[in-house]
């Protein structure tokens, strides 16, 4: 389950060649894991999304980098946040999540959500259904991933998907995968977390989360299952310094690669970006992370855009970030 977790967005590092770029993330993520975070995952995309650079920037299939990354690490749990369902046939999906679980001694879980990105499909070739079949197939998705990891050898007969005495082997190490659902839709995303989730993932700012605990707790209460039984977690966005000017100068940085300007932004616009942004020295972000865990999570889940292509600035990130969360 995930107390500090750490999210890898972005795969363009400056004056790192392609051929020199695993090595650098494997640099980055043993940094983690030597630091503190629990848990490193990936984005399961194939373009680069907006605001975190151009759509052509690197970015590497996600199951192939982190059964490479399983072998350079020994205690970080591994996954994606999130694997869109459109992408794979869910059972081939199961054996690709459980191929990991085997090759990291039984770190892999499970991160899957509705998909999103339309660009990318179109791209692709992929089909990108209306948004209430994304959902009729994640639901799908889940059941059939589920019983393979669990080893129930499920024929399935769905709308969109099919299996027929479906068997897993190798088994996960542990009998099982965690599986995690991401997003922050109430009606659907929400309740399927309720349904079938070991783990959550809000895709929201702190100014909503209290908002989505309560939801998720209303459908807890429905389907007659303890809301602490499910890890919950939010993702945001970390960027740390050792002095407050340090960590606000990053930030502006960043902000002004992509044609921001921090100062000149307007009142509403600061506190979106505030929302999810954690901008600070140890003390700054300490406190915000204990004000984030008091809205009833279990755990926090960042990414580092400013620097987190930096091993020793994911390596500081780890400590002040475990250090809060105790």
């Amino acid at each position: 389950m995930i107390r500090a977790g750490l999210q890898i967005p972005n795969f363009t590092y400056p004056g790192v060649a392609d051929i020199d770029l695993f090595e650098r993330l494997s640099s980055v993520v043993v940094a983690a894991e030597e630091s503190g975070f629990d848990t490193v995952m990936v984005m399961d995309h194939f373009y680069q999304l907006p605001m975190m650079g151009a759509p052509e920037n690197n970015m590497f299939e996600a199951y192939s980098l982190l059964s490479a990354l399983a072998a350079r690490t020994k205690k970080v749990n591994l996954g994606t946040l999130v694997t869109g369902v459109t992408y794979r046939n869910p059972a081939i999906l199961a054996k690709t999540v459980t191929a990991l679980d085997v090759i990291s001694r039984g770190r892999a879980f499970l991160g899957i959500g509705a998909a999103w990105f339309d660009v990318e499909h179109e791209a692709l070739g992929v089909d990108f259904p209306p948004v209430k079949e994304r959902f009729e197939r994640l639901e799908e998705a889940i059941q059939i991933c589920q019983g393979m990891f669990r080893g129930e050898r499920p024929t399935f007969e769905g709308t969109h998907y099919r299996t027929k005495d479906v068997f897993n082997f190798p088994a996960p190490i542990r009998g099982d995968i965690p599986l995690m659902i991401g997003g922050a839709g109430e009606k659907k995303t929400l309740r399927m977390m309720a349904q079938y989730a070991d783990m959550a993932n809000f895709t929201v700012g702190e100014d909503e989360i209290e908002r989505k605990m309560e939801v998720l707790a209303g459908h807890c209460a429905d389907q007659g299952r303890d809301i602490a039984t499910i890890n919950k977690t939010m993702l945001g966005f970390l960027v740390a310094g050792k002095t407050m000017e340090e960590a606000e100068g990053k930030r502006n940085d960043f902000l002004a690669a992509r044609g921001l300007d921090w100062n000149t932004l307007d009142d509403a616009t600061k506190a979106m970006v505030g929302s999810r942004l954690v901008v600070g020295d140890a003390d700054v972000v300490g406190e915000a992370l204990q004000r984030i865990l008091g809205y009833g999570l279990d755990g926090v889940t960042f990414n580092m855009p400013a620097d987190g292509h930096e091993p020793e600035s994911v390596a500081f990130a780890g400590e002040i970030v475990t250090k809060a969360l105790g």
